[in-house]
């Protein structure tokens, strides 16, 4: 069985597409100029809704994580760790993390894993 794979749509196509092109796309408020993730057609913080999309370093720590025993579905082969990870730029994403073990605090780095012609997906390994 396969990975479910995620529908970009009109508003997630952009982070989508700098996956495929192995970078790490971001929103950022033209107002506060906060960052953020999920991609949202406003700012979280200040409510504003001109943003512009930015490459984000790809850097940054995990703030928790936990191993998963017991997946939803067959798709998903365990034991996998699902963590939220804090970038460089201040913002927060529920990801994979991959490779060595990563406990809370690690520093961690993006690596894209293609799944499809139209899909890759970030997850984050042990800087």
């Amino acid at each position: 069985m396969r990975r479910p794979l995620p529908r970009p749509t009109a508003l997630s196509q952009p982070f989508w597409d700098g996956c495929l092109d192995g970078r790490l796309l971001v929103q950022r408020c033209a107002n506060c100029a906060r960052c953020f993730f999920i991609p949202s057609a406003f700012c979280p913080h200040c409510l504003d809704t001109r943003y512009e999309w930015i490459e984000s370093s790809g850097l940054g720590h995990v703030v928790t994580c936990t191993v998963v025993w017991r997946p939803p579905t067959p798709a998903f082969e365990p034991p996998y760790v699902v963590a939220v990870v804090r970038l460089e730029e201040g913002y927060e994403m529920l990801t994979n993390i991959v490779g060595a073990a990563a406990p809370i605090g690690s520093d961690v780095r993006v690596r894209f894993h293609r799944e499809s012609d139209e899909i890759t997906l970030p997850f984050f390994e042990r800087a």
